[in-house]
């Protein structure tokens, strides 16, 4: 079979977590310290903050801008659900924007109606490496007082005319779990320039306390700590981010040549020119459950993107989503991942030319 996502751990990493196991550097401590610090240099962000995962991460990032009961905070129709259950834990209620028509990305058009008195936050979501409408974004939070925290879980090293994603807000919330362009197994980190914020988000990281041998109770946290043996893997695969990124953008390039031909396919389109970079291969079919069905039936593992939000009822948010709904419906993951060898990809073009449409 080959699988919708392949990546790769090898020989460096196993070294890394064998020298961590054996300095005894095994919860949060110097490996950690090192990753964050490689990771501002890659981002030229002053502030990084490790953590246990992306979705903590968005938690963390909500957290410090003081989010809590009655406020609201504006998300994507289109993302994991995690960037709306991040809210929800605190006790906030999401407000669902429909995404662009042509791109799973926020439609910026549309933030400023779904905005209240009771909104206090912006969630725009880089999805697989395409940039959100940063500019504009950052218009309208200014205009309404708001905060933006940027879900870049699926855009480490994609970048838009101003610079990298995840570093032009409030804060970036970035995810290092296996699907992700560099991995750690599961793990995540907030980047930010506010000194102010990275102070309280080190803080909500170790339970709201500077110190858990002097401990004063400050502020809620909870323990959303990184560990060495991780951070260890992480040194690792962000060495490799430039070779993988160019790996994914190859793929890209292969399947996008190949699918201009199929009329039953269209291409999700990623802006490589632009500078962004994309780690999934996104089509959509109005047929498909029978190619995805028909791929397996092959040996080649395809995926349904996931449900739009508003789907998910305790969200509580009515009306109409057309855009969202198209790509709900119809869109699919092909084979993808920096460690896919080209054969795979070469098998799935062959075997969608074959699809009887």
């Amino acid at each position: 079979m080959i699988p919708w996502w392949r990546t790769s751990f090898g020989d460096e990493e196993i070294h890394g977590v064998t020298q961590a196991i054996r300095n005894e550097h095994i919860s949060q401590g110097p490996i950690v310290s090192e990753f964050e610090n490689r990771l501002c240099e890659c981002l030229g962000v002053p502030y990084v903050v490790a953590t246990t995962s992306g979705s903590a991460s968005l938690l963390m990032a909500l957290m410090a801008l003081g989010i809590g009961p009655d406020d609201e905070v504006i998300v994507p129709n289109r993302t994991w659900i995690a960037t709306a259950h991040a809210p929800v834990l605190l006790g906030a209620k999401v407000r669902l924007v429909d995404v662009e028509a042509n791109r799973p990305i926020i439609d910026s058009a549309r933030i400023e109606e779904a905005i209240t008195p009771q909104t206090k936050a912006i969630i725009p979501v880089h999805l697989n490496g395409r940039a959100a409408d940063m500019r504009e974004i950052r218009r309208i939070a200014l205009k309404h007082g708001l905060r933006v925290i940027e879900d870049a879980a699926q855009a480490l090293g994609s970048r838009n005319m101003d610079g990298l994603l995840g570093t032009q807000s409030d804060m970036g919330c970035f995810s290092l779990s296996v699907a992700k362009i560099i991995a750690t197994g599961q793990g995540g980190f907030v980047a930010t320039r506010d000194k102010a914020l990275y102070e309280k988000l080190v803080s909500i990281r170790t339970h709201g306390v500077g110190s858990v041998i002097d401990a004063e109770w400050t502020r809620p946290g909870f323990n959303f700590r990184f560990t060495d043996i991780l951070a260890s893997i992480g040194l690792v695969q962000l060495r490799q981010l430039a070779e993988r990124m160019e790996k994914v953008k190859a793929i890209y390039a292969r399947y996008a040549e190949a699918i201009c031909s199929l009329p039953f396919l269209k291409f999700v389109p990623v802006d490589i020119e632009g500078g962004e970079v994309p780690i999934y291969i996104e089509i959509l079919c109005e047929e498909r459950e029978r190619l995805i069905d028909f791929l397996a039936g092959r040996g080649i593992q395809a995926r349904p993107f996931y449900p739009d939000l508003n789907l998910a009822n305790y969200l509580h948010n009515e009306g109409r989503f057309p855009n969202s709904e198209k790509f709900g419906r119809q869109g699919i993951f092909l084979p993808s991942g920096p460690s896919q060898p080209m054969g795979n990809i070469d098998k799935v073009i062959d075997t969608l030319k074959e699809f009887p449409c």
